[in-house]
């Protein structure tokens, strides 16, 4: 019997199972294509704060990003790398944008030649999205295996009727979920990330239309795209890889001028995003149960979560977005310290939140 089983590995899943092994747990991964095979493969993974005026996002990624720019510098220097990153605004709309976060930001501003179009240069970094996924997986014993049913019996989890466990962390992403709550939506975002062979020398991160990596051995990455409408589980059409390729490409010519390329590797995978934007992180209510308890009122503004029941020992960390390699590391500290403290959740991450708002609609 494990510990704690978690299903999925992505950088989630592989963030939380670090944690708990470093806490002396004795944690699984299920994933049936390994670590990273997913979204977290795909990414571009550069570690960057949200540019944008105001709003919880914002503030939860700018806490995140400082957290897991120090976090990844003393625990996996080696898959991390430190990088000035220029981000430029795509319009007016945006060089208004950046005008106030310049004007509000804590972090150290770099100068930076000005352009037509406002930029914000701060030093950020870059992972080595793989690598990093499989380092941190390492003390966990990983299955490569599809988890098809999850069922408690006599206060035991048991996962496919082979393994048995005591705690549950559920990190699907955007996949088909193990447990069907209604009121889990989430959105599944496409990604595409291609590494090139190019004769033009970029020497920091560029963020506009796409995300640009600084130059290495004559190669640069060149990703993700946000694909709402292609799902590997539910379209009726093969991803065009080439059509997705022409679209990175263009979109980075939009900023800087590629000479000489030649498409060496593609990376592609599905990232899971939720419908207000925020992650999930947090214990799922039971809703069927939930809604059977007469002394709840649901149609109130301000519900009280206590009141709600939830799946014993489970909990759920998702919906990051193309944030994931930010998000991960702040969120697995939250998660783990639930887990092993009961400490508390702030509320605007709870899946919690997405029941309320649906039990209120019922009729």
């Amino acid at each position: 019997m494990y510990e704690i089983a978690i299903i999925g590995a992505g950088i989630n899943g592989v963030s939380c199972a670090y944690e708990l092994s470093k806490a002396g747990k004795k944690v699984a991964l299920f994933d049936k294509g390994g670590v990273a095979s997913g979204g977290s493969g795909a990414a571009g993974a550069f570690i960057s704060p949200k540019f944008s005026k105001a709003g919880e996002l914002k503030e939860i990624l700018h806490t995140a990003f400082k957290y897991s720019m120090a976090y990844y510098e003393k625990e996996f220097p080696e898959h991390f790398i430190k990088s000035k990153l220029l981000h430029i605004a795509k319009d007016e709309k945006e060089d208004e944008v950046l005008r106030f976060y310049k004007e509000h930001t804590d972090l150290e501003l770099l100068d930076v030649e000005k352009s037509e179009r406002e930029i914000v240069c701060i030093n950020a970094g870059i992972i080595n999205a793989k690598a990093l996924c499989s380092e941190m997986a390492k003390a966990s014993e990983l299955i490569k295996e599809e988890v098809s049913t999850l069922e408690y019996k006599n206060g035991v989890w048991h996962i496919n009727e082979n393994y048995t466990a005591k705690k549950i962390i559920i990190a699907t992403g955007a996949y088909k979920q193990i447990l069907a709550e209604p009121y889990i939506q989430l959105r599944g975002i496409w990604g595409h990330r291609i590494e090139i062979q190019t004769s033009t020398e970029n020497p920091h991160s560029i963020h506009q239309f796409v995300s640009i990596s600084p130059s290495k051995d004559g190669k640069l990455a060149i990703g993700a795209t946000h694909n709402v409408h292609y799902h590997p589980e539910t379209s009726s059409e093969p991803y065009d890889i080439q059509e997705g390729r022409d679209e990175l490409l263009e979109k980075a010519s939009a900023t800087i001028k590629l000479e000489s390329v030649k498409v060496i590797k593609d990376y592609m995978g599905l990232r899971s995003g939720s419908f207000d934007y925020m992650p999930l992180v947090g214990s799922l209510v039971l809703s069927q149960e939930t809604l059977q308890n007469k002394s709840i009122h649901f149609q109130t503004k301000k519900p009280n979560f206590n009141e709600y029941s939830y799946y014993p020992n489970l909990t759920m960390i998702n919906g990051s977005g193309g944030y994931g390699f930010v998000l991960a590391p702040y969120l697995a500290k939250i998660l783990s310290e639930y887990i092993l403290s009961d400490t508390e959740i702030p509320k605007g991450l709870q899946p919690a939140r997405f029941f309320a708002r649906w039990a209120k609609k019922l009729p």
